[in-house]
């Protein structure tokens, strides 16, 4: 009988526990989690979509931004909050907010800076991919402004980025040089203004403008009048047509008024404007494609002082986007796929050993829901339906799931017992097709996983009448409230008789794995007869 799919039997593989394929992050490899990942001993160097190879670094849109799924895991900064709605600081209410943080609330200027870079460089990530704008100046002023640009170029090194400081006028304190000290022992380059070429879009992607903050009035000294020129001129249409970095700025853009914005009209016009503790009154002034927020810092006690509207930060994020983001061109989104290469020689003869090797590596990437999988199904009248459905165990007889046997799978399933299956890991740029017959497991299959879901599934698996047209989701809690009570006592819940599994026997399968300029690796498994016996045979498909 086949085992649930996180059980370990004698023909199916624990796939939660792996104690074979232990190995730590190596040491340069910065982990976010608390816990090192694990990766199989078969299973290459970390790698991902553009950006990542053998000895690479993290994605920062794990860190950031997560679709919320796999290696993504982290929450994304896709809340948006309409910029009408939020609230504004006045250079006043701004340095107000900074006394009581550093004063009664006990925070540190150190603290408050890390947590501000962070944010800048989880901001820059969210929008601008390492693959695609991977070399990024830093100017940095001497303020605290400066030092949120030294931590953000930090954390953008980690990130897969290659930083470039330009830090003209260093502030002798420890905390400034030890910022110094942290990114010269990352090899980061620290260039005079000198060595910067007088045309930056030649050699950079990206600009953080990190050099006056709400603070400074009044008018810019050498060298840093200098700097923010060149950064106007950024803004200006190149004429050599050739492609000019985008410029973040960090809390204000350098030389703006902090309530009135670019007073003259000819200031720095940066593409993303990063906000920290709260927007400033110049923010409402910026027309630039992607405003965020950062520095999660901010108690209620203050928000309630300042009467602050501020957006939610999503799950784990150090950012949020305010505003919505700038329409996408749809057929200019790709990647360039990164891994290392499928080759038959590393196929395993069995799929369903080759099956166990990936799926090995998806749990230990730490994938939400690895087990996840397309379901694609036909009825009589021909018309294909998809949907996303829990694999929940595997062996040599198939690939089991549970439902609802009255929902709409289920009667195409009645009426042509074939079906798909397609695992999709996005961040190990890896998917599997499947394709077999289909029939229903027993009912003692049935029963026994049925019992081993958390009573709130059972009692979900009796309200849902899958598929079928109800009133309002009230109806639902009202069913589902009637069965709590009914069951309050800890009785055992009957498995209705319209619910159950099915197994997908294989007829095919299909090891996809992503490649660049999309020739990617294709190995299909097909059953043919040698000498009586069962076997597979391995074709590799032209991608």
């Amino acid at each position: 009988m086949l085992q649930p799919l996180l059980r370990r039997s004698k023909t199916m593989k624990c796939l939660l526990t792996q104690s074979s394929l232990l190995s730590i992050c190596p040491p340069d490899f910065p982990c976010f989690n608390h816990h090192c990942r694990i990766l199989s001993p078969h299973f290459p160097p970390l790698f991902s979509r553009g950006f990542r190879s053998s000895n690479s670094r993290i994605n920062p849109r794990e860190y950031c931004s997560n679709s919320g799924v796999g290696v993504k895991a982290m929450a994304s900064a896709k809340i948006v909050r309409d910029p009408e709605s939020i609230s504004y600081l006045n250079q006043r209410e701004a340095a107000e907010i900074d006394e009581i943080l550093m004063g009664p609330l006990g925070f540190s200027v150190d603290q408050l800076m890390e947590l501000a870079g962070l944010s800048v460089a989880t901001s820059i990530a969210e929008v601008y991919k390492p693959d695609e704008h991977n070399r990024v100046l830093a100017i940095c002023g001497p303020g605290n402004n400066g030092g949120d640009g030294l931590v953000a170029a930090r954390h953008l090194h980690h990130f897969g980025y290659k930083p470039f400081i330009c830090y003209p006028k260093r502030t002798a304190k420890a905390l400034y040089n030890g910022l110094v000290t942290q990114l010269e022992s990352l090899s980061i380059p620290f260039m005079s203004v000198e060595d910067l070429p007088v045309d930056l879009s030649t050699s950079f992607d990206i600009v953080v403008d990190a050099i006056f903050g709400f603070s400074f009035h009044g008018t810019s000294r050498p060298p840093f009048d200098d700097l923010i020129q060149r950064l106007v001129a950024l803004g200006n249409p190149n004429q050599n047509n050739v492609k000019s970095p985008v410029i973040v700025s960090v809390d204000i853009p350098s030389g703006w008024h902090v309530e009135e914005g670019d007073l003259s009209g000819k200031g720095i016009k940066p593409h993303m404007l990063v906000s920290l503790t709260a927007p400033k009154l110049c923010a409402k002034r910026f027309s630039g494609p992607h405003h965020f927020l950062g520095g999660r810092f901010v108690p209620p006690s203050v928000a309630e002082k300042f009467k602050l509207d501020l957006p939610e930060y999503p799950g784990t994020s150090m950012c949020v986007r305010i505003g919505k983001p700038p329409r996408v061109d749809i057929s200019a989104l790709r990647e360039n796929y990164i891994s290392p290469e499928f080759s038959e020689d590393q196929a395993e003869a069995d799929p369903f050993a080759q099956f166990q090797k990936w799926f090995d590596d998806a749990m230990a990437a730490s994938l939400k829901e690895p087990n996840a999988m397309a379901l694609s199904t036909t009825g009589k009248d021909g018309k294909p339906s998809s949907r996303m459905v829990l694999l929940k165990g595997f062996d040599e007889d198939g690939f089991v799931w549970y439902t609802n046997y009255e929902s709409q799978k289920a009667r195409q399933i009645s009426e042509n017992p074939q079906a798909a299956l397609l695992f999709y890991w996005d961040a190990l740029n890896r998917q599997v097709r499947i394709e077999g017959s289909v029939q229903k497991v027993s009912d003692e299959e049935s029963e026994q996983y049925f019992h081993s879901r958390p009573r709130g599934s059972q009692i979900g698996a009796i309200v849902s009448n899958q598929s079928t047209v109800i009133p309002g989701r009230q109806f639902l809690h009202q069913k589902q409230e009637e069965l709590e009570a009914k069951y309050s006592d800890g009785s055992l819940i009957p498995k209705p008789k319209y619910w159950g599994g099915y197994r997908l026997k294989p007829e095919l399968f299909e090891f996809w794995q992503g490649q660049p300029s999309r020739l990617h690796d294709r190995l299909r498994y097909t059953p043919e007869g040698i000498d009586g016996k069962r076997a597979w045979k391995i074709d590799r498909l032209s991608p």
